[in-house]
């Protein structure tokens, strides 16, 4: 076959989105006669999609060199985009930076040209990385005034995810999410290229989980998985990205082999030299799906390697603390996580797991610290419309006024959490407020309530796997099975609706752990 019929299935391969075929054909094709900087330029998003990140770095600059030397700027331009970002992820920081400010001064020579917003992107994207919020939000407001619905559909998109993330750092969620879902539109018409494509479902979907937008996190991944159906070739940081927000919406549907499938091929593809800044997402995801089934070492080595990846631990650990019985340090590691966060939905994903642990690490009162920040998780719920949000509010409040000793007044607001996680299809959840559902009936008198929701938890925690939560429940029932209790053993059932560990027991009843334990 000569070269130019190598060259033109190669061509084809590409617009087929058939990677793997259009990297070979190509890469033949350019060992004959050297590609033109248009077949340099697909040549380097095969290899981005194939997960060859050094190639695609190395075939972009030629493409930009090609193109500058001919006066193609717009074109030059738009592959400094793709090879500032591939350099980004494979963790060359300087290099980006270097290049960024050569495409700059080529930009100077043609100031008008529209694929300057590429230019734009990655310097709003340096603002974000910085926490400059509204220096980032100026630049992209500035991009949507000059990037109009012909423009290259890579910077369409761009633009609305670009906007949409400054928005919601400015705390203008709804508006946000809004400018998300214009580029969801976008990439749901197909006209961006691949690459874009699998950033945009990455940064949007990502984004949706922060914010704890489930529906709409759920709604993008259908989408997405759909998408990577299609893709069967596509790897590396994206796809490894990709992975990790499919796992984190797994664990939450309630399929954890699933979940822990992705996030174990997640941890493979970010660990493989491209992208491996964002593999400590990846360890985190694994980490949590080991602590809900109560593989603490497991945990607790995959928490170490998101902490050697540069990813925070947190709740994620202070909660192995607690699963641990080790509620001081527990305790200590999620103060210390609220006093660096000060971004409200940021705390919010803080603020359970603080009302949780501070339940726990007590000697008597509810402390002042839990009040707050239910309170405070409350207010940041009241402000959005997000589902999720609401259904942890009530989750949280209702604990406390249960530990309060207003099992009643905690009843209604339970149940009101249980329908909002039920809706949201998020069972383990749904089961945990159920079993706090149980301890309040129970604190008022009825026990056949309390059985019934206990029963219907430990059926939801053993078909998960969620092995610590399934211990509780058999602990919790074989309370039930007692036809008296003493008022040593009414003492302890009454600290444990309180949400106390077993060392805290202990200590205020001044008993031996394992005397707790056996009641």
């Amino acid at each position: 076959m000569d070269a130019d019929a190598e060259l033109d299935r190669g061509r084809q391969a590409c617009r087929r989105q058939a990677w793997a075929e259009a990297y070979a054909l190509l890469g033949k094709a350019d060992t004959v006669r050297p590609l033109a900087a248009a077949d340099v330029e697909a040549f380097a998003e095969a290899a981005d999609m194939l997960g060859r990140g050094d190639e695609a770095v190395a075939l972009l600059r030629r493409a930009f060199t090609a193109y500058a030397g001919t006066g193609e700027v717009g074109a030059a331009l738009r592959c400094a985009y793709w090879l500032c970002k591939g350099l980004a992820w494979g963790g060359d920081l300087a290099q980006s930076g270097a290049w960024l400010a050569r495409a700059q001064r080529l930009a100077a020579t043609e100031p008008d040209c529209p694929s300057c917003g590429y230019l734009t992107m990655l310097e709003a994207e340096l603002h974000f990385r910085a926490g400059e919020p509204a220096e980032m939000l100026t630049l992209a407001r500035r991009l949507a005034t000059t990037t109009g619905p012909d423009a290259d559909p890579d910077l369409v998109a761009g633009t609305a995810m670009t906007l949409g993330l400054a928005l919601v750092s400015n705390g203008e969620v709804a508006a946000g999410l809004a400018q998300l879902d214009e580029a969801m539109v976008v990439v749901a018409e197909g006209t961006p290229s691949a690459r874009s494509i699998g950033m945009t479902y990455c940064v949007v979907i990502g984004t949706c989980q922060e914010l704890q937008e489930l529906r709409r996190a759920q709604e993008w991944a259908k989408a997405l998985a759909r998408w990577c159906a299609a893709q069967p070739d596509f790897s590396g940081a994206y796809r490894g990205l990709c992975r990790v927000h499919r796992a984190a919406l797994l664990q939450l549907g309630g399929a954890w082999p699933e979940a822990d499938r992705e996030a174990r091929l997640a941890c493979a593809q970010l660990t493989a030299g491209y992208g491996e800044s964002a593999a400590g997402s990846a360890f985190y995801q694994l980490a949590e799906l080991h602590r809900l089934r109560g593989a603490h070492a497991e945990a607790e080595q995959a928490y170490r390697d998101t902490l050697r990846h540069g990813w925070d631990t947190q709740p994620g650990l202070a909660l192995l603390r607690l699963a641990q019985d080790r509620p001081a340090p527990a305790a200590a590691a999620i103060r210390r996580a609220l006093a660096e966060t000060t971004d409200p939905m940021r705390r919010a994903r803080l603020l359970p797991a603080a009302v949780e642990i501070l339940l726990a690490d007590r000697d008597g009162e509810v402390p002042e610290e839990a009040l707050r920040a239910a309170d405070e998780l409350a207010a940041v719920a009241g402000a959005q419309t997000i589902a999720a949000l609401h259904a942890m509010a009530c989750q949280a409040r209702g604990a406390v006024l249960l530990a309060q000793g207003a099992a009643g007044e905690a009843l209604g607001v339970l149940r009101e959490a249980g329908r909002g996680w039920r809706e949201l299809d998020v069972p383990y959840e749904a089961a945990r407020v159920g079993v706090l559902v149980a301890l309040a009936c129970r604190a008022l008198g009825d026990e056949d309530c309390a059985a019934l929701e206990l029963d219907a938890a430990g059926q939801i925690f053993a078909r998960l796997g969620a092995a610590p939560d399934v211990r509780r429940v058999e602990g919790l029932r074989a309370g039930e099975r007692r036809s008296v209790l003493s008022p040593r053993e009414l003492d302890v059932v009454r600290l444990i609706a309180q949400g106390r560990t077993n060392h805290a027991i202990a200590a205020e009843l001044v008993l031996s752990e394992k005397t707790v334990a056996r009641h």
